[in-house]
């Protein structure tokens, strides 16, 4: 994994950030994105402006940012080996209450920016007969939670489920492997963002009776973008969170 050259939106928090660290601390090459320039600056700069790193704030909703992405990869790292997908928004909404500008927010930034961005890196992969995607989703999709209304977000999460395992199938034989990571609770800023002030509360949905911690996303990924024999897959990594429950 050494020099290898990893796109990854969503970089300035949380998750995305976490990710971005374990690439750079093994020695990979990486282009972090988010939407929020200041926000990404400030990422870059608290993991120390590492030289192989660099950093362009775009809404990967629009087509153009993916376009940007991957040349800058090109022009910077010369390749494109791994795209990691992890921009996205959630929050919870009843059903009832979900309008048209709702569906649009959440399928533009969480199911178009995954589709664009992979669109563009895939355009490159294929030229290198070699790739790695990986889409973060959740565990939502196959494990609902009734007293968590979030139907807007979760289709558009279910859609990229969707969407990696067809890229699986369509890319396969260009050596080009596409998996989801669905994550279940993580401590990150987004619990915050969604009015949940004690995300160690939500313990109990894990069999382990803990929330995860970015950086196993980030470990997970990892291992992801090494693997070179696994394809269409999506690794639950949520403590048991689709198996059951503690009460």
């Amino acid at each position: 994994m050494k020099d290898t050259t990893v796109i990854i939106t969503g970089a300035s928090t949380g998750i995305g950030k976490a990710i971005a660290a374990y690439f750079i601390n093994n020695g990979s090459n990486v282009v972090m994105n988010s939407s929020n320039e200041d926000n990404l600056k400030r990422a870059f700069e608290e993991l120390g402006s590492p030289t192989n790193a660099i950093y362009f704030a775009g809404d990967i909703s629009k087509q153009e940012t993916g376009k940007t992405l991957v040349r800058l990869a090109k022009e910077t790292f010369s390749s494109v080996d791994i795209l990691i997908n992890n921009a996205g928004v959630f929050a919870p909404k009843p059903f009832l209450d979900v309008a048209e500008e709702d569906l649009d927010f959440y399928w533009n930034i969480n199911l178009k920016g995954t589709y664009f961005t992979s669109q563009a890196a895939i355009g490159e992969m294929l030229k290198q007969n070699k790739g790695s995607i990986i889409n973060i989703g959740t565990v939502l999709v196959d494990h609902a939670i009734g007293g968590f209304p979030a139907t807007a977000p979760i289709t558009s999460k279910g859609a990229i489920h969707s969407l990696s395992r067809q890229l699986a199938a369509e890319f396969g034989k260009n050596n080009i492997k596409v998996n989801t990571i669905a994550p279940g609770i993580i401590r990150s800023p987004l619990q915050g963002k969604m009015g949940i002030e004690d995300a160690d509360s939500l313990a109990g949905l894990h069999l382990l009776n803990r929330i995860g911690e970015a950086n196993e996303i980030a470990e997970a990924a990892y291992y992801l973008a090494s693997s070179d024999f696994i394809t269409g897959e999506t690794i639950n990594v949520a403590g048991g969170h689709t198996v059951g429950h503690n009460l």
